[in-house]
């Protein structure tokens, strides 16, 4: 397709984003648009930003936590401890009155 069938392009604006593993990124943008502050690297996945000689830094990756890890950081072992004597005294009281529990 043409332009005769799609119609005349918008003007456009070249921007380049530079990030810390020195990826140079050229986007366009229209003319009337403004172009955001930071885009991230198609190339590594890093932020890029508008100035060439800082670029922002990597950001920083928190280690992988279990659920378990979450838990542990909302309760106390005294908390946890009651909670299961809680669940196991309900789940001994429905065995005694013959509930079916799988």
């Amino acid at each position: 397709m043409g332009e005769a069938e799609r119609g005349e392009a918008a003007p456009r604006q070249t921007v380049a984003y530079f990030c810390s593993n020195e990826h140079r990124v050229v986007v366009a943008f229209a003319i009337e648009a403004q172009a955001p502050e930071s885009w991230d690297c198609p190339k590594c996945g890093l932020p890029a930003s508008l100035d060439c000689d800082n670029p922002p830094p990597a950001p920083k990756t928190e280690p992988y936590k279990t659920h378990l890890a979450y838990v542990k950081e909302r309760r106390s072992d005294k908390e946890a401890a009651d909670i299961l004597d809680e669940a196991l005294a309900l789940l001994r009281s429905r065995r005694k009155s013959g509930d079916l529990i799988f």
